[in-house]
């Protein structure tokens, strides 16, 4: 299965390249403390439990400008395209975490959830890192101080705060194709203010595409031409306004507002014929958050932490008649229009009862307000034009958890926590169209209104050989409530809707172990195991006349993921670091559909691999390698077809230069080898290109 390059994957795990850059990654003394989550379960040390993190050095230097891509350097998580016969047209970035998809995991901002009420289809590649402090990785076990969710993971974005009377920097990059012509450019920056007990910071960034270019390899076909992809412009900003006042040494209080907008096209599918593209744009992708975030230490063994927030989302899907992108005269364009709403936040409150015992406790409440409309839609017979009025649902989701931790004698932590979640259903419309007497008649209705409960479980033990190795091992019983999309949409009329599913379950088992010798080495293992029950999918049912056999989402599906990760890190001198991680991963999907479902979007195994070279004190080299196996997709035209594509070996390099300690310079390559490969059907991805970036900084 591994080919040509799977020998050299095996010398590179031989000769000790497979290490970890980021489980233990050195965020820098900039990170929004405030903003960091439980994320996974932790020992009464505080010590993360097979958690990862990836740092802000990390990310500029290999030039992961978005988080999707920062998870190929993670073990246990990696990014893909969206295939499938839907997904191709949507030109969206997603993520997996040991195998659990973008709606089985979470995703949050300084620890506010970013879920989008209609039917949260994070597009990971619209959120940029390039003002991160890190990116935090939960795997198997999100705790339950966390909130709903987090079925198999989470992400969150940890953010950045001044701790200096005054710091600045900024960060000026461009991209260029193989060719070494220019397709791209980013900024970004941050001014940070401190005097006394406040603070204050404004930071940015911008990233632009004109267009990524395609392997020189690549066979042109009659919707794709070859080098520079049509329609792969995209641009996306996002800027942060935070103050904060932090009057000791252990409270802490902060409100932060972000700003995050982009627009993106969608690049054809390579192979689909002519008259089954769609021609779909995004003109607008917008996502607001106005948080404030507090700790205050209410006693000597009692700390009380917040948040509270306001999202909105706003969202223009537009699809065209053609490729010109000018005209919607026929069935299949359409303007659909998201305008959402989330607001809530949560308390926590922590305690330590004797030397021994930590007790915390959360609330969690969230109400999603999601409004749609299509404008225009058409009907049939006839192809009939019209504009539909605006549709409503709202939602309030709860979450109640206690997590204890306590430690017998030195060596030996346990971990139990337990959470009950429920929904509150409060408005869920819809509209249907008819056409009578050659006119649209448009009818108004309402869905039942049912609600959802869970109960969710964990534990975990955590032993210390030493001060420099432990094993551990957890279980974790979590629930995933399914979005608005899932119950009530008819996907274009493909499916028929169903109120009454409930949540998805999965049992997480993992057992890890951590060792580190003479701070020089240092090793994590991990074996982990994952049943998910009454997964949801789409089946063919029989309802009758007059509508005969349709397909409708049910809780019918079941799976098992299974698989290890090792990571190294070694400091072989002074000035030379190896290091990487590899993950192998087997999904086994169970659902009575036709044809049978095969996962899709993760590799049976995976290789990052690095080595970082302090040639002096002023240049570093650092090449690294990705690998990754085959991996399941399906077809976009009918009838649905699954295959499995993607194998890649891609090598990547390098070169930093302090020119002064204000100032350094950053030269890079991406795909040197210009690979040709996809991860989804039909989805090429980029070929050989280069980067070039400056950093200015006061210190």
């Amino acid at each position: 299965m591994w080919g040509r390059w799977g020998r050299a994957a095996l010398m590179a795990s031989v000769v000790g390249l497979p290490g970890v850059a980021v489980a233990q990654s050195d965020q820098g003394n900039d990170a929004f403390s405030l903003g960091e989550i439980v994320v996974t379960a932790r020992t009464r040390g505080g010590a993360m439990l097979g958690g990862a993190e990836i740092g802000q050095e990390e990310l500029r230097t290999q030039n992961r400008q978005t988080v999707d891509d920062a998870m190929n350097a993670i073990p246990g998580a990696n990014a893909a395209s969206l295939g499938g016969a839907s997904g191709a047209r949507r030109n969206e970035r997603v993520i997996y975490i040991r195998g659990f998809d973008r709606y089985q995991t979470t995703l949050s901002i300084d620890g506010v959830r970013v879920f989008l009420p209609a039917d949260n289809r994070i597009d990971f590649g619209r959120f940029l890192t390039a003002d991160l402090a890190s990116i935090q990785v939960s795997k198997g076990y999100v705790s339950v101080l966390d909130g709903p969710g987090g079925l198999g993971g989470g992400v969150n974005l940890v953010t950045r705060r001044p701790e200096s009377a005054f710091e600045w920097d900024v960060v000026g990059a461009a991209s260029f194709g193989g060719d070494g012509g220019h397709n791209g450019q980013a900024i970004s920056g941050r001014l940070g203010w401190r005097q006394g007990d406040f603070y204050a910071q404004l930071s940015g960034a911008l990233t632009e595409h004109d267009h990524w270019a395609l392997s020189d390899d690549f066979t042109p076909t009659a919707n794709e031409d070859g080098g520079e992809r049509i329609n792969s412009s995209s641009e996306d900003y996002r800027y942060n306004l935070r103050v904060g006042y932090a009057p000791n040494a252990t409270d802490e209080y902060a409100i932060s507002y972000i700003r995050q907008s982009g627009a993106k096209n969608a690049p054809y599918h390579t192979t689909l014929p002519i008259n089954q593209q769609r021609y779909w744009t995004w003109p607008y992708w917008n996502l607001d958050s106005l948080y404030f975030l507090s700790t205050t230490k209410l006693g000597d063994s009692t700390t009380l932490r917040t948040r509270f927030y306001v999202n909105t989302f706003e969202n223009l899907l537009s699809s065209f008649d053609d490729a010109g992108q000018m005209t919607q005269s026929l069935p299949r364009a359409f303007d659909s229009y998201y305008d959402d709403t989330a607001f809530g936040g949560n308390v926590q409150l922590s305690t330590e009862w004797g030397a021994n015992n930590m007790l915390r406790g959360a609330f969690h409440f969230r109400r999603d307000e999601h409004n749609e409309r299509n404008a225009p839609g058409f009907a049939s017979p006839g192809n009939l034009r019209y504009e539909e009025p605006w549709q409503t649902t709202e939602e309030d989701t709860y979450s109640v958890a206690l997590e204890n931790t306590h430690r017998f004698g030195e060596h030996l932590d346990w971990i139990v926590g337990a959470s009950y979640d429920w929904t509150d259903l409060q408005r869920a419309e819809e509209v249907n169209n008819a056409v009578v007497s050659g006119n649209v008649v448009l009818t108004e209705f309402s869905y039942p209104l049912l609600d959802m409960h869970a109960f969710n479980w964990q534990t975990a033990l955590t032993y210390n050989l030493d001060a420099n190795a432990r094993v551990y091992g957890s279980v974790s019983s979590r629930t995933r409530f399914p979005t608005l999309f899932e119950r009530f949409s008819s996907r274009f009329g493909t499916v028929i809707p169903n109120p009454g599913i409930g949540p998805e379950r999965a049992v997480n088992y993992e057992l890890g172990v951590e060792r580190e010798w003479a701070e020089h080495v240092r090793f994590e293992g991990a074996l982990f195991y994952s049943d998910i029950q009454n997964a949801l999918v789409s089946v063919s049912v029989d309802f009758g006349a007059p509508i005969g056999v349709q397909q409708q989402t049910r809780n019918v599906a079941s799976a098992h993921y299974y698989g290890g990760e090792l990571s190294l890190t070694w400091d072989v001198a002074d000035a030379l670091t190896l290091g990487g991680n590899y993950t192998y991963i087997e999904r086994d999907y169970e659902a009575p559909t036709t044809p049978a479902i095969e996962p899709e979007g993760v590799p049976t195994h995976k290789v990052f691999a690095y080595a970082d070279w302090r040639i002096n004190d002023a240049l570093t080299f650092t090449p690294s390698v990705e690998i990754a196996s085959d991996r399941w997709t399906s077809t976009a035209a009918t009838p649905l077809r699954y295959y499995r594509t993607g194998n890649y070996m891609l090598f990547n390099t390098a070169l930093s230069w302090q020119v002064t300690p204000e100032a350094d310079v950053l030269f890079g390559a991406r795909n040197l080898t210009d690979e040709n490969y996809q991860l989804a059907d039909g989805l090429p991805e980029q070929g050989r290109n280069f980067y070039l970036s400056l950093r200015l900084q006061n210190r």
